[in-house]
Formats: structure tokens, C-alpha cells, sequence
């Protein structure tokens, strides 16, 4: 499945990415516009799954793409144990109407 280039170079892309997986892992729920929303989905399921393995390469592996290592603490002591036996599917996605200014659609991303 390819990924959304956002218009933007990768470097860019990808510490957009980082910025936002962080973001969410830390807070829980964050407002974003609709196709960050739904690759945002995509990164953090994958992050949780890094923490539901618990190894120390999945933590490595994780530490390599969130850059608070405190919110890598976080996420394989406190998140990844609430969805030990969940099977995917760990974020929503909810729509939150249009952005005043340019009407960009809105979701909110929250764990479930």
C-alpha cells in the first residue's frame, strides 16, 4: 500500500511523522487534518505493536522513530500492557468538521 507524500520532501515527511506519533503516544488524542490523521493510524498502530513485543530490539526499533525517549517509556510501560489483548486497531479516527480558513477536513486521533 503506498504512503501519502503530503508535498513535501521526505525528510521533511518522515519528521512530520515522527512529530505527530510522538505526539499522540504522549498526549493520547491530538486534531490534525484528515490525511495525516489516517497515515498517523497506520505508524502508531505499529509503534503500540513494537511495545506489546517488549524486547529490547522492539524498544530500540521504537527509540529509532519517537524522539522523547521518556514518551518510549511511556508507551511500553503504560500503553502497550492496556492493549495486551487487543489485535490491532489500537487508534480512532474521528472527524471533526472543516478548518476556519482553508476548510481542511479535521479529525481527531485518540487511543482507543
Amino acid at each position: 500500500m503506498p504512503y501519502r507524500k503530503f508535498s513535501r520532501p521526505t525528510n521533511h515527511r518522515r519528521a512530520l511523522l515522527r512529530n505527530i506519533t510522538t505526539s499522540l503516544l504522549k498526549h493520547g488524542k491530538i486534531v490534525t487534518t484528515e490525511p495525516k490523521a489516517k497515515e498517523l493510524r497506520r505508524i502508531a498502530d505499529k509503534m503500540i505493536t513494537l511495545g506489546k513485543q517488549g524486547d529490547l530490539h522492539a524498544r530500540r526499533q521504537a527509540l529509532a522513530f519517537i524522539q522523547e525517549e521518556s514518551v518510549v517509556t511511556h508507551l511500553f510501560k503504560e500503553i502497550a500492557p492496556k492493549y495486551a489483548t487487543r489485535q490491532g486497531g489500537y487508534t480512532r479516527v474521528l472527524k471533526a468538521g472543516f478548518r476556519r480558513g482553508d476548510a481542511a477536513p479535521m479529525c481527531i486521533v485518540e487511543l482507543v
